[in-house]
């Protein structure tokens, strides 16, 4: 039978040259690649992306023409190979493929389900996101789960370190649901609160002010659809962004809501925020609980009152991301760890 154009076979012949019980089980896997144009994507330059792999695992990789041979303990030359796969599927998708996608496969690759995520499995579509500019695929075990929870739920609170993909993901979900018609506005918010400023303090009007705040909103945007599209829809009100301050009053229908940075409202603004939920609406809550900058600290935040008081509400999900779902460079998780181990 002839081999699918558009899959990779994978023959893998794993072999115990050493049984003694004071040695680790050796293994090696060899793995043959019919779509020749992205090999040297999947190599990187110098083979960079294969001696990332081998640094990071511990196995030996060599590569012969369209066949990449792995050597190793048993369990990392599983995972190298599983990573592999999924470093092929994304080429062959038209993703990016950087040293971070790398890193991501590569912490994903402990999980059973890392192939299921990346390619599907016989009775479940692939966790993906699609938008305009980009296919997006979960990078971490976290991030599928909170994937499914995005497609499915009415409200999430997303809890966790900077750099997990909490407002990144949420937005591009909110990006492709806006362009399906399934909801017909997108709005975006986070407290104009941050460390030591206050707006009066700012040059120029109100949107002067708080558009430094919202900044991050704007960029998550312009990077799921199209700069002109994304004015487009600004100017037309399909896409809103705006303080939390501009929401009260109002009934959200018909619409994707995030709320970013939501460590720092205040009790009485959650309530508020939560309560102009509409028919047909999604909300997404996201917010880092140890980064508080509001006076009176957690203890007075309204994100942690809210998960106390909704944690197990029927349509209500809650994700807690941690220091392992850092999917930046990976000093961002070292750092983040020092200082929660630091403040611990």
């Amino acid at each position: 039978m002839a081999r699918k154009p558009d899959r990779a076979d994978v023959e893998a012949a794993l072999t115990h040259p050493e049984d003694r019980r004071d040695a680790p089980r050796r293994a090696r896997a060899e793995i043959a690649f019919d779509e020749q144009a992205v090999l040297g994507a999947l190599f990187g330059e110098f083979d960079a992306n294969l001696v990332q792999l081998e640094n990071r695992l511990g196995v030996y990789i060599g590569a012969r023409g369209n066949k990449i041979v792995v050597e190793g303990p048993v369990d990392d030359v599983a995972r190298a190979r599983d990573v592999l796969k999924g470093m092929h599927q994304r080429l062959l998708t038209g993703q990016d493929l950087d040293s971070g996608a790398i890193e991501a496969l590569i912490a994903m690759s402990g999980e059973p389900t890392l192939e299921g995520i990346i390619s599907g499995e016989a009775k479940h579509p692939p966790i993906m996101i699609r938008t305009r500019r980009k296919t997006i695929v979960p990078r971490s075990a976290m991030q599928a789960e909170y994937m499914r929870q995005l497609a499915g739920k009415d409200m999430i609170f997303a809890l966790g370190p900077a750099g997990t993909g909490k407002t990144y993901l949420a937005v591009a979900q909110a990006v492709s649901q806006l362009i399906t018609g399934s909801v017909q506005r997108l709005i975006l918010s986070r407290p104009a609160v941050e460390a030591g400023e206050r707006l009066g303090f700012l040059p120029g009007d109100m949107k002067e002010k708080v558009d430094p705040y919202l900044r991050p909103l704007y960029d998550a945007l312009y990077d799921c659809m199209p700069p002109e599209q994304v004015d487009r829809r600004l100017a037309s009100g399909e896409i809103e962004i705006a303080p939390i301050a501009f929401m009260r009053g109002r009934t959200l229908a018909d619409a994707f809501v995030i709320l970013d940075e939501a460590q720092n409202t205040t009790r009485e603004q959650m309530k508020m925020f939560l309560t102009r939920f509409g028919q047909g609406s999604r909300m997404v809550i996201c917010g880092d609980p140890k980064q508080v900058d509001i006076p009176g600290g957690i203890e007075m935040s309204g994100l942690a009152d809210a998960v106390g008081r909704l944690t197990g509400v029927e349509g209500i999900a809650v994700t807690r991301f941690s220091v392992a779902d850092v999917v930046r460079h990976p000093i961002v998780g070292r750092i983040v760890e020092a200082y929660e181990g630091k403040d611990a």
